[in-house]
């Protein structure tokens, strides 16, 4: 078998290796990925040479060759160690363009004896891939992983393998051999390497999601002190101050006025209680609850069943507030989009948990609802508690919300 579709071949995956990082590297801007690209490319230059020589016998060729397999180890290494920490260092580069160096003097030895240049190339080229190996040993060790591993013993076994040049594949020779073990090596670190690239981007985007979730839970926190302290501030002294002045001009006689002011004084009044439900603190969350429901019925004219238990366990702070803004939410997106004519909210204790459902029969939909600020903040404060959220929406039944909250709290949100 000639040796042009062999090498043939194996150029192509590895152009098409090359063409992957690339358009990870377009799509991320990392700058192993353009290392990586040009590796894979010089390892297809690499190739091209050699069959160019095994045909032709022409040492400029066979030099080309030795060359371009030197690039394309170095530049391996160069992408392993930028995966692995980030750049290459300064006494790193050093040694780098040390080892350029010895190769380009190595090279020039083979031209004039063949057997003495393939030996020390053979012994380089399986130096520096074996140390690659070793940098995702290092990796493996800081983040563990079982892309690491393969990559680490993948090099190592193509840094063995290198040093059979001399003895197996002198001129060409066992080049079946040869091109089926490193296109075996090639298809395993390129596999490995895509899936250690993924598993870092996941671990990554877990991080980041952590982040998230921690700062909502701060958010959600902060959002309610601040309602609070609102409430205090609008009850305690805008309402304290339109209390005086009402009765100053109820003293002087002045009805109107004084009306106008009591009905100032009823609307902070409400927004207070919209802030931060005095029930709520003072009497707990079964309480807080009934007058909510109630107010919700008064005000948008829909009646409203509530099934609670008789009496409910203690329940952590955050859980309480919790429960008590979702159906505020879920209540308010009942009036606003449902069109419903009854909505019933029912609390239940199961299992260490509470499961809190909100069903109407307003005119629904045929497709899941459409997120918006309210339900976002529903979802997030389940979410923040290690709760479940389930909701329902159909031309049939309206719209049903289904939520399960750990008793415990799971979260440290307000």
């Amino acid at each position: 078998m000639t040796s042009t579709p062999l090498l043939a071949l194996q150029a192509l995956g590895t152009i098409l290796l090359a063409v992957v990082n690339l358009v990870l590297w377009y799509n991320e801007r990392r700058r192993y990925y353009l290392t990586w690209t040009a590796a894979w490319m010089l390892y297809s230059v690499r190739l091209a040479c050699i069959s160019v020589f095994l045909e032709l016998r022409s040492t400029p060729w066979l030099f080309a060759h030795q060359l371009a397999t030197g690039a394309t180890a170095l530049l391996l290494l160069v992408a392993a160690l930028q995966f692995d920490q980030g750049a290459v260092s300064r006494r790193q580069g050093l040694g780098l363009a040390a080892v350029a160096v010895l190769w380009l003097a190595g090279s020039l030895v083979g031209v004039g004896n063949f057997a003495l240049g393939g030996l020390t190339a053979a012994i380089a080229l399986s130096a520096v891939t074996m140390l690659t190996g070793w940098v995702f040993w290092r990796h493996r060790r800081r983040s563990p992983s079982v892309s690491s591993a393969v990559l680490a013993a993948t090099f190592v076994l193509w840094g063995l393998h290198h040093l059979d040049y001399p003895l197996l594949r002198p001129l060409g020779s066992g080049l079946v051999y040869g091109v089926f073990a490193d296109m075996t090596l090639i298809a395993v670190t390129a596999a490995a390497t895509l899936f250690l690239v993924l598993g870092e981007r996941r671990e990554a985007l877990a991080r980041r999601t952590a982040q998230l979730e921690q700062l909502t839970r701060l958010l959600l926190r902060t959002q309610e002190e601040e309602r609070g302290r609102i409430a205090r501030e609008l009850h305690d002294e805008a309402g304290q101050i339109l209390s005086a002045a009402k009765i100053a001009l109820d003293l002087e006689g002045q009805a109107e006025s004084a009306g106008l002011v009591e009905r100032a004084l009823h609307q902070i009044r409400q927004l207070s209680h919209r802030l931060r439900p005095s029930e709520l603190d003072d009497l707990g969350l079964l309480p807080a609850l009934r007058n909510l429901v109630e107010d919700f019925s008064r005000r948008a004219r829909i009646r409203a069943h509530l099934r609670l238990p008789e009496q409910l366990a203690a329940c952590p702070g955050q859980v309480e507030v919790a429960v008590y803004r979702v159906v505020q939410e879920a209540l308010t997106n009942v009036a606003r989009h449902a069109g419903a004519r009854e909505v019933e909210v029912s609390l239940h204790p199961e299992n260490g948990r509470l499961r809190l459902t909100i069903r109407d029969d307003g005119a629904g939909a045929s497709a899941p609802p459409t997120p918006h600020l309210g339900l976002l903040g529903i979802r997030e404060r389940i979410s923040a508690l290690a709760g479940t959220l389930e909701i329902v929406t159909d031309d049939r039944s309206g719209f049903r919300l289904d939520a399960v909250i750990p008793l415990s709290g799971g979260g440290d949100a307000a």
